[in-house]
């Protein structure tokens, strides 16, 4: 049957975009399927629960190749023909399959753990200069959320430090943009300086992951194009850093909403991988996929989603499913939280996902060691929520120790 009435999400309640969990399963409870609007006025249509979450994940029929479909801009200001999108994370089989051949290739679980000391130092040294505040006081997000992740991929690929500061305004208009003008800037700024990076690395190859990318080359001579470098380039920047950020940040904010398990982890910090995962599980950093195109008319749960729709796996919802998670309002970082679709399912599934597990890890273990008297210090009511459907997470978060 067609979707019921247009849900208008910013109706739904004033709480919604800092606590959306609620709303969600109560959408849930009705249908898995709903038709919405976001607050940026867009239509999109909203899979909930666990079981569906996974099954339309990995419906062919929901594409990922916006690129070859003329309907770019339901999503994305951005010219079809854009270099940044010439990725893995906007195509289907066969061309996501050969991309994610040949980066996988250099992004090798082996390079990833060969990491661990560097990101070690580079934790080590952000909290040097945190800690010597006189005022014992920090915003978490710019003191270490941010500038962690950031770093370690921006040493991957050989980014130099002074161009770094820009992408944080990039990666914030680019995924939570306030006007569609300032998304097409920053995907415009951000491919002109790719194509920079990748012919300057070209010319002088480093033993840094985009040399390797420009380098690889597979059994059959298959390479990455000029354009899908700059487009591999573009999702690791991005991705490897943004969620991250929100990982870290984001599960420093819910151990604070727990103080029982903040004062477990405190206690015991071999819980921390653990703990790492069911902060992914009970408020991950994304909350809902990138978007699919509907190529044909769908029927998921009994709805039927219109071709040429937009559709969205609801994650933080799927995760919260006491379909699939006992007890699953309760934040408790002794559970078994595997199952979770933090980073996503099925051919989609983040590749980075074992650096920023390690990245969080590192981060909340060192932090909780060097100050555990760390606790809020501010009101998580009178913090400014990143809006839209996709990141979830604050742009600050004021700490005292």
């Amino acid at each position: 049957m067609p979707a019921g009435t247009t849900v208008d999400l910013l109706q739904l309640g004033p709480d919604f975009v800092r606590d959306p969990y609620p709303h969600y399963a109560r959408l849930r409870a009705q249908a898995p399927v709903h038709h919405v609007r976001a607050a940026d006025g867009s239509q999109v249509y909203l899979v909930l629960g666990h079981e569906a979450c996974r099954a339309a994940l990995t419906d062919a029929r929901l594409s990922r190749n916006w690129r070859g479909s003329g309907r770019l801009r339901q999503i994305i200001n951005a010219a079809e023909d854009d270099p940044n999108l010439a990725h893995m994370s906007m195509a289907d089989p066969p061309d996501h399959t050969r991309l994610r051949r040949l980066v996988t290739r250099a992004f090798t679980p082996r390079r990833i753990q060969a990491l661990t000391p560097r990101v070690q130092e580079i934790t080590d040294h952000l909290l040097d200069t945190m800690t010597r505040s006189a005022t014992r006081t920090a915003d978490l997000v710019q003191a270490l959320a941010f500038p962690l992740p950031l770093t370690v991929i921006c040493e991957l690929l050989g980014v130099p430090e002074p161009d770094r500061d820009a992408f944080r305004h990039w990666s914030d208009d680019m995924l939570a943009p306030l006007s569609p003008q300032a998304q097409h800037t920053a995907y415009t700024e951000l491919g002109a300086y790719l194509r920079r990076l990748v012919a300057a690395q070209r010319a002088r190859p480093g033993d840094d992951l985009l040399s390797a990318l420009i380098h690889t080359v597979d059994e059959d001579g298959d390479r990455l194009s000029p354009d899908e470098l700059v487009g591999m380039c573009n999702l690791l920047l991005i991705a490897g850093h943004e969620t991250t950020t929100h990982l870290i940040a984001g599960g420093l904010r819910t151990l604070f909403a727990h103080p029982v398990q903040l004062e477990l982890l405190r206690a015991d910090l071999s819980l921390v991988e653990g703990a790492v995962e069911e902060m992914l599980r009970y408020d991950g950093p994304v909350e809902s996929s990138l978007e699919r195109l509907a190529l044909v008319d769908v029927e998921l749960g009994g709805v039927r989603i219109p071709a040429g729709s937009t559709v969205r796996m609801v994650l933080a919802d799927a995760d919260r499913d006491g379909a699939r998670f006992e007890r699953p309002e309760c934040f408790d970082i002794r559970r078994d939280a595997r199952g979770h679709i933090a980073f996503g399912h099925g051919l989609h599934y983040c590749l980075g996902a074992p650096l920023a597990r390690l990245e969080a890890a590192i981060a909340l273990r060192g932090l909780l060691q060097r100050c555990p008297d760390l606790a809020p210090a501010a009101d998580v009511a009178t913090l400014e929520w990143i809006p839209g459907l996709l990141i979830r997470g604050v742009r600050t978060l004021p700490v005292r120790w």
